[in-house]
């Protein structure tokens, strides 16, 4: 098994004696799996947190997927003292037309200092490879903190270090509807049919995460109402 280690940030010192400090930019969806990546990465005392990066569709002013609405990231953000760096996506949005905003997020991010982009990306091997090439002559380097730590430990992990979080989108063809808006916690984990991944890596389902011992303090929300659209279910949750 691999798992992240300071050996990660080779490449990020000037001096083998005196490691210089090396700013992250970290891709944030509002879910679990990219505030445990702040969480592992916020241990590494050489490494400066500069940026969440969160990708929002425009129309809906929304997280992408997770359909988190704008002001809960933002929340977010502010209860981990990093600034947010939204990134609005036109909806429908083309491959090219995202490639193209990300590539300005990365020309800001060298501007910036930053030296690597963080991923909370678990065991897709595709989805690393696909970051990688975007990121080849950019001048950042990408990072997987959580890189084939095995999930189930993960889920387990995470619940038991504090961290708290709804379920805000299933995909009905791998998870059954009535697991939308459930909290993920031990019940939820145990209540998982076989065969669907402990942290969602799939796509199974996608969480938002209103408490955790990155924030300064807890996000108060309460649930909305839970619609079926392109294929998913999604619950909605409005700040209080």
């Amino acid at each position: 098994m691999r798992r992240w280690s300071p050996s990660a940030c080779r490449g990020f010192t000037t001096d083998k004696h005196e490691p210089s400090l090396s700013k992250v930019a970290l891709s944030w969806s509002s879910g679990k799996d990219s505030a445990w990546t702040l969480h592992l990465l916020r241990q590494q005392p050489r490494i400066q947190v500069a940026a969440l990066i969160t990708t929002f569709n425009s129309a809906a002013d929304r997280v992408a997927m997770h359909a988190v609405r704008r002001a809960l990231v933002e929340a977010q953000a502010e209860r981990t003292g990093i600034p947010l760096w939204a990134v609005d996506l036109p909806w429908p949005c083309s491959n090219l037309e995202y490639e193209d905003r990300m590539r300005d997020v990365c020309q800001r991010a060298k501007a910036e200092g930053v030296t690597a982009l963080a991923f909370g990306d678990l065991f897709l091997q595709d989805v690393r490879d696909y970051r990688i090439r975007q990121l080849k002559g950019s001048g950042l380097e990408p990072l997987f903190p959580l890189w084939q730590i095995p999930t189930d430990q993960l889920g387990r992990d995470m619940i038991e270090a504090g961290f708290k979080a709804k379920i805000t989108c299933v995909d009905p063809s791998k998870l059954a509807k009535t697991f939308t808006g459930k909290e993920y916690d031990m019940g939820f984990l145990q209540a998982l049919p076989f065969g669907v991944d402990p942290c969602g890596e799939n796509g199974e389902f996608h969480t938002f995460l209103y408490d955790a011992p990155v924030f300064s303090r807890p996000i108060a929300v309460e649930p909305g109402e839970v619609v079926e659209r392109d294929g998913f279910v999604f619950a909605d949750f409005l700040p209080q």
